[in-house]
Protein backbone atom coordinates (compact mmCIF):
# COMPACT_ATOMS: atom_id res chain seq x y z
CA UNK A 1 0.00 0.00 0.00
CA UNK A 2 1.34 3.43 -0.88
CA UNK A 3 0.63 6.33 1.95
CA UNK A 4 0.25 9.55 0.73
CA UNK A 5 0.25 12.52 2.78
CA UNK A 6 -2.09 15.63 2.01
CA UNK A 7 -2.25 19.12 4.30
CA UNK A 8 -6.11 19.78 5.17
CA UNK A 9 -6.68 21.86 2.48
CA UNK A 10 -5.30 19.29 -0.29
CA UNK A 11 -7.26 16.86 1.59
CA UNK A 12 -10.52 19.11 1.65
CA UNK A 13 -10.48 19.90 -1.81
CA UNK A 14 -10.36 15.96 -2.74
CA UNK A 15 -13.35 15.70 -0.72
CA UNK A 16 -15.05 18.50 -1.80
CA UNK A 17 -14.38 17.56 -4.93
CA UNK A 18 -16.00 14.40 -4.50
CA UNK A 19 -18.90 15.33 -3.30
CA UNK A 20 -19.78 18.23 -5.84
CA UNK A 21 -19.64 14.76 -8.08
CA UNK A 22 -21.64 13.03 -6.08
CA UNK A 23 -24.10 15.59 -5.28
CA UNK A 24 -24.68 16.26 -8.87
CA UNK A 25 -25.41 12.75 -10.03
CA UNK A 26 -27.64 12.93 -6.92
CA UNK A 27 -29.92 15.72 -8.65
CA UNK A 28 -29.94 14.03 -11.93
CA UNK A 29 -31.52 10.97 -10.33
CA UNK A 30 -33.89 12.72 -7.76
CA UNK A 31 -37.34 13.94 -8.36
CA UNK A 32 -37.84 16.05 -6.01
CA UNK A 33 -36.82 19.00 -7.88
CA UNK A 34 -38.51 20.06 -10.88
CA UNK A 35 -36.87 18.76 -14.02
CA UNK A 36 -35.52 22.09 -15.31
CA UNK A 37 -33.83 22.99 -12.02
CA UNK A 38 -32.60 19.24 -11.50
CA UNK A 39 -30.96 18.99 -14.98
CA UNK A 40 -29.13 22.39 -14.53
CA UNK A 41 -28.67 21.97 -10.80
CA UNK A 42 -27.35 18.62 -11.53
CA UNK A 43 -25.02 18.93 -14.90
CA UNK A 44 -23.43 22.08 -13.30
CA UNK A 45 -22.35 20.15 -10.37
CA UNK A 46 -21.51 17.13 -12.03
CA UNK A 47 -19.13 19.46 -15.06
CA UNK A 48 -17.78 20.93 -11.48
CA UNK A 49 -16.92 17.96 -9.77
CA UNK A 50 -15.34 16.45 -13.21
CA UNK A 51 -13.26 19.20 -14.03
CA UNK A 52 -11.82 19.90 -10.53
CA UNK A 53 -10.69 16.08 -10.36
CA UNK A 54 -7.62 16.87 -12.37
CA UNK A 55 -6.53 19.41 -10.11
CA UNK A 56 -7.07 16.96 -7.38
CA UNK A 57 -5.10 13.41 -8.87
CA UNK A 58 -2.24 15.97 -9.34
CA UNK A 59 -2.36 16.50 -5.41
CA UNK A 60 -2.66 13.19 -4.51
CA UNK A 61 -0.60 11.01 -7.23
CA UNK A 62 2.35 14.13 -8.08
CA UNK A 63 4.54 13.52 -10.55
CA UNK A 64 8.14 12.60 -10.06
CA UNK A 65 10.58 14.97 -11.24
CA UNK A 66 13.63 13.53 -12.90
CA UNK A 67 15.94 15.45 -15.13
CA UNK A 68 16.19 14.10 -18.36
CA UNK A 69 19.92 13.79 -18.90
CA UNK A 70 19.83 11.20 -15.74
CA UNK A 71 19.43 8.02 -17.31
CA UNK A 72 18.75 4.79 -14.57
Amino acid sequence: MKNVQLTVPEFGFVVGTRAALAAGVGFLLSKRVSEPQRRTIGWTLVTLGALTTIPAAMAVFPKKTRSWWHWR
